[in-house]
């Protein structure tokens, strides 16, 4: 993580996403621009929690580690998301894994001065009881895809959300992702050989094609039926 010293900037996301009306009192001062590049966690599972986040930019992935130590993935969030808000009360340490999909900001305020200041304040309150709602439903329709879904729209879903930013508005070649295949078969909750299978039918379909341990998207509308709003 590094910090951003650009107070214009800030002044900009703050607006964009009106996050002055998240609290009854004045939290700009404590406010900063927090800079992620793909790859680094936002937050990690057990490891202290140091900053209240709301999240701005670019794509993250959010996913636990279970006991026999594979990987099972929640959710990919999208901006306008809070991080923090399950740890606020009384956890030192983070509940899962967010990870950065590509280059992420957010707007941070320390545990420290969100704990002095706002613990209460009915106004941010109210946003911390709405987006734990939100995360409680997220997490039931996250159990219910892992269960229900088949992997390849689980799979669909997942190459679409970790490929380039602007490759949706395309219908050939996009991106290139380059997720390790025995990572990737973790999260989705499946076995690497299933993973491969599943992989090799969607290049038979000429939807995808596979390079290796890389995969591009050939055909991003037959995907995008696949995935539905999955994991979104």
């Amino acid at each position: 993580m590094k910090r951003i010293n650009n107070g214009t900037k800030l002044d900009n996301y703050i607006k964009k996403y009106n996050i002055e009306d998240f609290f009854g009192i004045d939290m700009k001062k404590y406010m900063e621009l927090h800079i992620f590049d793909k790859g680094n966690h936002l937050v990690k599972t057990n490891e202290p929690i140091d900053y209240f986040y709301f999240f701005v930019e670019g794509k993250v992935k959010v996913y636990t580690i279970l006991k026999n130590g594979k990987s099972l993935l929640f959710r990919l969030y999208k901006p306008l998301n809070i991080i923090g808000d399950v740890e606020f009360i009384n956890c030192t340490t983070a509940n899962s894994n967010i990870e950065a999909i590509n280059e992420c900001l957010c707007i941070g305020i320390s545990m420290s001065n969100i704990r002095k200041y706002a613990i209460n304040d009915p106004t941010f309150l109210k946003c911390i009881c709405t987006s734990l709602g939100k995360k409680f439903i997220s997490s039931s329709i996250s159990s219910s895809i892992n269960i229900l879904y088949p992997l390849e729209n689980r799979l669909a879903s997942y190459l679409l959300a970790i490929a380039p930013e602007n490759s949706q508005h395309y219908n050939s070649d996009v991106g290139i992702i380059t997720d390790k295949f025995t990572e990737m078969a973790d999260l989705l909750g499946t076995s690497y050989r299933h993973l491969i299978r599943t992989i090799n039918k969607l290049c038979d379909e000429n939807i995808i094609k596979k390079e290796k341990n890389s995969i591009s998207i050939i055909n991003i509308n037959a995907l995008q039926n696949l995935a539905g709003d999955l994991y979104q």
